[in-house]
């Protein structure tokens, strides 16, 4: 077996198989559809005022699951040490940021993406941080430093007391805890739902960043906004039609999907014999 042919094997031993992208993709493109419905609920069918507040329970949420699985030793990650927030940094600010910007956004915007200044300065910069939490998670979750585990753990941690403290601070946390549906069962069901979703779409964002690339994390993302657009105009009620909204809104799902089949074709493609015989002449001296 020639060095060529051997080096392609080994890479090809290394990449996850389809199965596993196709899957981590469609998990949290699902987590991050559902979550923006609950959201939403809360956010504006309820007028809850504390997006931040909603974002603390959801880190609270992710940090009593995963401490109590890694006691009952279901998940494993590293106990804490110095050398932990240097491992991490800067993702712990990406994701809070991400995570702030993403829950403001969700109460900001319609359905019919009507230009709201606000509301899409929110938007752009929760595309920027999306992009970069998805880069820098890529970068973090390797199994023999902290794993997926140790990052959404630590990552919940680190940032869950400094967003108390600014939601104490700007009065988040004193609308929160007197907004007037805490005797609403349906509201504290959604509310509780929506932290575990908040647990699960950080869990299916590390998965669909360990089996694919940033870039498709961030498609998959944007495909999940656009169908959520697509529900805004059958339900919901604040969809205005346009024609040039609607056109819009296809060209940028037709995109998404393009770019995802090709990218999962082109993963699973197998070698060539061809490939194989170019490559020859590259591993003779």
């Amino acid at each position: 077996m020639s060095a060529g042919q051997a080096a392609r094997e080994a890479a090809g031993a290394g990449a996850p198989s389809a199965l596993p992208r196709v899957l981590s993709a469609l998990f949290y493109g699902t987590c991050s559809f559902l979550i923006v419905l609950v959201n939403k609920a809360l956010l504006s069918a309820y007028s809850f005022p504390s997006p931040m507040f909603l974002g603390i329970g959801q880190m609270a949420a992710t940090i009593l699951i995963l401490y109590v699985s890694k006691l009952n030793k279901i998940v494993h990650f590293p106990d804490f040490d110095k050398s932990i927030p240097v491992k991490l940094f800067p993702l712990p600010l990406i994701y809070v940021g991400n995570h702030i910007s993403g829950l403001s956004s969700t109460s900001k915007l319609r359905s019919d993406l009507s230009f709201n200044l606000e509301g899409y300065t929110v938007v752009l910069l929760n595309d920027l941080f999306t992009a970069a939490n998805g880069v820098y998670t890529k970068q973090k979750i390797d199994p023999k430093e902290l794993g997926k585990y140790g990052v959404l753990f630590y990552n919940a941690c680190f940032m869950v007391v400094p967003t108390v403290i600014i939601s104490f601070s700007t009065g988040d946390f004193h609308q929160a805890t007197h907004f007037q549906h805490w005797t609403n069962v349906l509201f504290v069901f959604q509310f509780l739902l929506s932290c575990l979703l908040g647990f699960l779409l950080m869990y299916s964002t590390v998965l669909c960043s360990h089996y694919n690339s940033a870039l498709t994390t961030t498609v998959v993302g944007a495909i999940k906004n656009i169908s959520i657009a697509y529900i805004g105009m059958l339900i919901g009620g604040d969809y205005i039609f346009s024609v040039l909204n609607f056109i819009g809104l296809n060209i940028c799902m037709a995109g998404g999907l393009r770019y995802s089949f090709l990218t999962l074709r082109g993963n699973s493609k197998p070698t060539q014999p061809g490939d194989e015989e170019n490559a020859l002449p590259e591993t003779k001296s």
